[in-house]
């Protein structure tokens, strides 16, 4: 299953950049990274079956291996594609809420968005290990 992160605005040279850089690296599974304008734009066509999960400060908070077993779970009933939107200054619209096939936040916090591409690389990197039977020091 390809791992699609699509977020709103450019991240540039910056220290967030090499985070975001270091964590795409490692992870093993298929994944992309495209960057939109603020607004406008279009967004790429994705593989279908694909799940679209917006991230929302008033979205799910999952643990690390709660996250690793729905995409495995994800993976294993065939979904091809999980794409990941971060929105611009004003987050999603309601019909892009209403679509979603899950609002996932990291806490109730506002966050950077350029911090966000960065922890969400850092878990789906998370996930992918612990999917692929890498120890994981809070498990258990």
């Amino acid at each position: 299953m390809r791992l699609h992160i699509i977020a709103r605005g450019k991240i540039a040279r910056s220290p967030e950049a090499e985070l975001v850089d270091r964590y795409m690296k490692r992870i093993a599974w298929p994944v992309r990274l495209t960057e939109l304008p603020d607004n406008g734009g279009s967004i790429p066509a994705g593989q279908t079956p694909a799940r679209e999960i917006l991230l929302d400060e008033r979205g799910k908070q999952m643990s690390s291996e709660d996250f690793a077993a729905l995409l495995s779970k994800w993976r294993d009933t065939g979904v091809r594609e999980a794409r990941f939107f971060i929105g611009a200054a004003d987050g999603h619209g309601d019909a892009a809420r209403r679509d979603a096939d899950l609002l996932l936040g990291f806490g109730p916090m506002t966050w950077p968005h350029l911090m966000v591409r960065a922890m969400l690389a850092e878990q789906l990197w998370r996930a992918t290990s612990i999917v692929a039977g890498h120890p994981y020091h809070r498990s258990g």
